[in-house]
């Protein structure tokens, strides 16, 4: 029993002492690219859902600006990577961490276009769609928006939060018309109001509403940045897109465009024209109440405007690429307007004026992009030059007015532009990022004006217009860093902006018996900040909060000393001493991605100082004319609410609605007249008053488009505008309704479209005005037109074109070219 007893305790000893069957667990990592299929491009800020074999959420990420992503600290076992991007099919992709595997690279991921939910075609979207991004809101331009108008100025307003005054051109965002205009990332050397007007519809891919830019923009714009994406031919071989346009009311207009691109090898060659060409009409009146008199407006324009693109890309090896550019815009422009004032008891008076203008953009650009051996470390170097020359001619000749006589202006303007900047993007680990880069702007405008006309002098003899040589020349050299980094369900993006800036101006003003010269410098240095943090707590549901701050910088007209325009009661002018105005915004965005769409909501909050706005003048050497200025004033404040989405509530019906609610105070400076009833006015009789307006806004618009067959689609639009009160005038609302039909053919390769806007008449822009006396207005333009479109694509094959860095500049003007 002894012998067996101790064979017993060997043999347990013996098991105990044998390896353990178990091994310690270890951590893995996935990695990747998200790609878009159709163009072949990163997709930045997708949705990366991880999940376990129970269909579980372990954790999750959204891809960086170049569409990489990569997930750490995964579990052993068989798990799923779920990839989600509105607008995109869900993609599941298994993968498994263990068994000498645990760094999984999955490569590059292809997303497809949904077309189920969005019902859309390989080149250009059927259906207008809405997309909030981290810090923009994208909408993606379908055929339904493209047939509401012939170019990019028609459409603005079918836009959530933007707004275009048809009749001055000024486009506002969020209520503000302080907002940069960019087209493919870069600002234009063209004046934006007739920049719009010159680029086709049908080139239109996206608009971005960039409304709190982080510190790699430049900081100009106190409501944001509105930037313009075109399509590029992304195809192998040669292949083109031809649209041509006709739009009638009154009077015709003919737009047209071609893209053209040859890819082969090394080596992509692109050119690109465009044009508007034709009349347009409008009119209206301003009646006075008080003395029962009466303005009757009538304008008449006939324009031109040709584009043109060329370029080449030349890929070296997979991390070297030389990209040049050289855009040049032609514009031929004649206008003849004709102002009656009718009074009692006094004769007709008016003024006829002719204008010829004609002006040519000129960029030229180089960009070298050079990609390291660490995987998403590159660095990019740009130069850009721009250059502008206007010339003006303007005859003004008056009928039953003693003063002033027929006259003449010449006005020749000329602006170079340079920008250099060079960045640098460091992937410091899995989830962390450093973008820092410099940049030297520098901007030269000069601006000569002469006139055959007369004016009043200090003494109040009549003199001859004095010639005025205006020259502005502005420095701007920055720098920026952002940090941005990833963890679970959190991301988050800090950086600052710095910038030393030198503002030189002068005035010259030449008469026969003396010259007056009128110097402004100012230089100053800012830091704008600005912070980024995301929120998805799972695939249906995103939240985005942003802060930043921005300076609006006086644009050209702003300060220009020189009448910029006059009609026989009004004139106005710039101000060459305004400061810049600087603002604090503060922005929260959610995203609610639901079965049959999206709809996305969000608050913002604007802090401005030293507010640039109008001011009031009256004439001192005519008590019934004004002058229209700008000046400073104190800080104040704006806010206001968005609402936006899609939804196919059926297979055959697919809407977008979006409503805004905006809020601010304005101040300015008006004179007004306190004359007695039935004596002539006299300088005593002018009060200076501080005006202050707190002003309430909204607007709602609705796009629906109707699928009637597989090649037929119907659209219907209808927008409106609530009553705005401004310092001038207080607008009254406005509303319209435009319906359109598509038709595709040729295996969707030719589009034909018509479309009726307007269709009740109903676009008119009414006001009213207390300041500096009671005035009543209405204008119209040519609204209420029909146009017909044809569209054909040729060639196929798609390849990875070069990318280009968003970047804006300075100037309202600004700097860049078209496409």
């Amino acid at each position: 029993m002894k012998s067996i007893l101790l064979l017993c305790i060997l043999m347990c000893s013996t098991l105990y002492a044998q390896p353990s069957a178990t091994h310690e667990l270890k951590e893995g990592s996935i990695s990747g690219t998200i790609i878009d299929a159709n163009l072949n491009e990163p997709l930045p800020y997708v949705t990366i859902v991880i999940k376990n074999s129970s269909n579980e959420t372990i954790t999750g990420a959204i891809t960086q600006d170049d569409g990489t992503f990569k997930i750490a600290k995964l579990p052993e076992g068989k798990l799923t990577a779920t990839i989600q991007y509105i607008g995109y099919k869900t993609v599941a992709q298994p993968f498994q961490i263990g068994e000498d595997t645990y760094n999984v690279d999955l490569g590059n991921i292809l997303l497809e276009e949904d077309i189920a939910s969005l019902d859309e075609v390989t080149v250009v979207a059927e259906v207008s769609t809405i997309q909030q991004k981290v810090d923009r809101k994208v909408i993606t331009v379908g055929k339904d928006l493209t047939t509401a108008g012939a170019t990019a100025s028609d459409i603005m307003n079918n836009i959530p939060s933007v707004s275009i005054d048809q009749q001055t051109g000024n486009l506002s965002l969020r209520g503000n018309e302080n907002v940069r205009v960019m087209v493919d990332g870069k600002l234009s050397n063209v004046p934006v109001d007739q920049l719009l007007k010159q680029i086709p519809s049908t080139s239109i891919k996206q608009i971005e509403l960039i409304t709190n830019p982080s510190a790699k923009y430049n900081p100009e714009g106190m409501s944001g940045i509105i930037n313009i994406i075109l399509h590029k031919n992304t195809n192998i071989g040669f292949n083109g897109n031809l649209n041509v346009g006709l739009t009638k009311e009154i009077n015709a207009r003919f737009n047209s465009s071609i893209d053209l691109n040859y890819r082969n090898g090394k080596f992509n060659l692109y050119g690109n024209y465009g044009n508007n060409i034709g009349n347009s009409t409008n009119y209206g009146t301003i009646e006075r109440p008080d003395d029962n008199s009466q303005q009757i407006f009538n304008f008449f324009n006939n324009n031109k405007s040709h584009l043109y693109k060329f370029g080449i890309d030349f890929y070296a090896d997979d991390n070297n690429t030389i990209s040049v550019f050289t855009n040049q815009n032609t514009y031929d422009g004649t206008g003849i307007g004709t102002t009656s004032i009718l009074a009692p008891n006094t004769a007709d008076r008016g003024q006829v004026f002719n204008t010829v203008s004609d002006n040519i953009s000129s960029q030229y650009n180089v960009v070298y992009k050079h990609n390291f051996k660490k995987e998403g470390e590159k660095i990019d170097l740009e130069v850009d030059y721009n250059a502008f020359d206007q010339g003006e001619i303007s005859g003004f000749n008056s009928f039953n007015i003693p003063f002033p006589p027929n006259y003449i202006d010449f006005v020749n303007t000329k602006r170079d532009q340079t920008t250099i900047n060079i960045d640098y993007v460091n992937p410091l680990s899995e989830k962390a990022k450093l973008e820092v880069g410099l940049e030297a702007r520098l901007f030269n405008t000069d601006v000569n004006y002469d006139s055959t006309g007369q004016s009043f002098d200090a003494t109040g003899l009549i003199v001859d217009t004095p010639s005025t040589d205006f020259n502005y020349q502005r420095d701007i050299y920055s720098a920026y860093a952002t940090y941005g980094k990833t963890f679970e369900k959190w991301s988050y993006q800090v950086g600052a902006r710095a910038e030393a800036v030198t503002d030189d101006a002068k005035a010259i003003s030449i008469s026969e018996s003396s010259s007056e010269t009128t110097p402004f410098k100012n230089e100053y240095f800012q830091v704008y900040p600005s912070a980024f943090l995301t929120y998805t707590p799972n695939e249906k549901n995103s939240y985005q909060a942003s802060v930043s701050r921005r300076v609006d910088r006086p644009g050209l007209q702003q300060v220009n000393p020189i009448r910029e325009w006059s009609t026989p009661l009004i004139s106005s002018f710039g101000n060459t001493e305004l400061q810049p105005q600087f603002t604090n915004s503060v922005e929260v965005n959610y995203t609610r991605k639901l079965e049959k769409g999206s709809i996305t909501g969000g608050v913002f909050y604007r802090m401005i100082e030293d507010e640039i706005n109008q001011a009031v003048f009256i004439d001192r050497l005519d008590l019934n004319k004004v002058i229209l200025t700008y000046d400073n004033f104190d800080n104040t404040s704006a806010y206001g609410i968005e609402l936006s989405s899609n939804y196919k509530p059926t297979k055959w019906w697919n809407f977008n609605a979006s409503a805004d609610l905006f809020a601010q105070t304005q101040k300015g400076i008006s004179e007004v007249l306190n004359t007695p009833l039935g004596q002539e006015p006299t300088i005593n009789d002018i009060a200076l008053t501080e005006i202050k307006v707190n002003n309430v806004a909204y607007n709602f618009r609705m796009n629906n488009t109707f699928k009637a067959t597989k090649n037929l689609t119907l659209s219907v639009f209808g927008m409106y505008r609530s009553e705005q009160e401004g310092l001038q005038f207080t607008n009254k609302p406005m509303y319209f309704v435009n319906t359109g039909l598509r038709y595709s053919f040729l295996d969707d390769a030719a589009t034909f479209s018509f479309n009726y806007n307007d269709i009740f008449n109903t676009m008119k822009a009414r006001f009213e005005s207390n300041r500096p006396y009671p005035q009543i207005g209405q204008f119209n333009w040519e609204s209420n037109t029909w146009s017909i479109g044809l569209s054909y694509r040729f060639g196929g094959g798609k390849y990875s074109a070069l990318q280009r860095k968003n970047r804006d500049d300075n100037e309202k003007s600004g700097s860049g070219g078209f496409m």
